[in-house]
């Protein structure tokens, strides 16, 4: 099979975003008097949507509010950050974009976060030119780790899913690309490195290392 595009995660594989995820929500929850440790969001909330996540943590803390309620108190406390900051690129991240447009591959974004707080972070990378699709969880009635973000990227693409490669780091995201019929290589970052991943194809240590191997593997 050769591969036809590209399909990146956005947070915790495009950018080192989830320990800032993480500060959000335990900042967030600590007004409601809740305290989320760092071992439960590796386990439930890495790579997943923000809506998915505070229904967890709403039936985990027996929480009044709704997750509605919950996740715009985060998407808020996140956009707040984004006005002032960014997220710090992860290592690897610009060679490796760089690396597949010089194969002449398209590129997307399929992330299970929603699209204001993406586009918002992209775009202070100066990155949105590279890619031409941004799938997000606003796009998808279920997100990550069910497999329509990633299918409706390959349509949007006008590919098969197997004409697609997806580049992940959690065990969420990879089992959405498997579920949609796409192959994906992993590559944990600091909050999924002790997991293990049976749905990808192959766990490499950096992202130009996942580069390397997919040239390898799939042109």
């Amino acid at each position: 099979m050769t591969v036809k595009a590209i399909l990146y995660d956005h947070d915790g594989t495009l950018v080192d975003s989830e320990t800032v995820h993480f500060a959000i929500w335990r900042d967030v929850l600590k007004e409601f008097g809740a305290e989320l440790a760092v071992e439960i969001y590796q386990k439930y909330h890495a790579g997943m949507p923000t809506l998915a996540n505070a229904q967890d943590i709403i039936d985990r803390f027996g929480l009044s509010h709704t997750a509605e309620d919950l996740a715009q108190y985060k998407d808020e406390a996140t956009q707040i950050f984004l006005e002032n900051d960014k997220f710090p690129l992860m290592p690897g991240v610009m060679e490796s974009i760089r690396f597949f447009v010089d194969l002449n591959l398209p590129l997307a974004v399929v992330t299970g976060a929603g699209r204001l707080g993406v586009t918002t972070s992209i775009n202070k990378h100066d990155m949105a030119h590279y890619f031409n699709e941004i799938i997000s969880a606003d796009d998808v009635s279920r997100s990550k780790p069910a497999p329509d973000c990633y299918l409706l990227a390959a349509k949007r693409l006008g590919l098969a899913p197997s004409q697609c490669i997806a580049i992940e780091d959690t065990i969420h995201g990879a089992e959405a690309a498997h579920s949609a019929g796409i192959p994906c290589v992993v590559v944990p970052n600091s909050m999924s490195n002790d997991s293990v991943f049976p749905h990808a194809v192959q766990v490499c240590q950096d992202i130009m290392q996942a580069s390397q191997w997919i040239k390898q593997q799939y042109t």
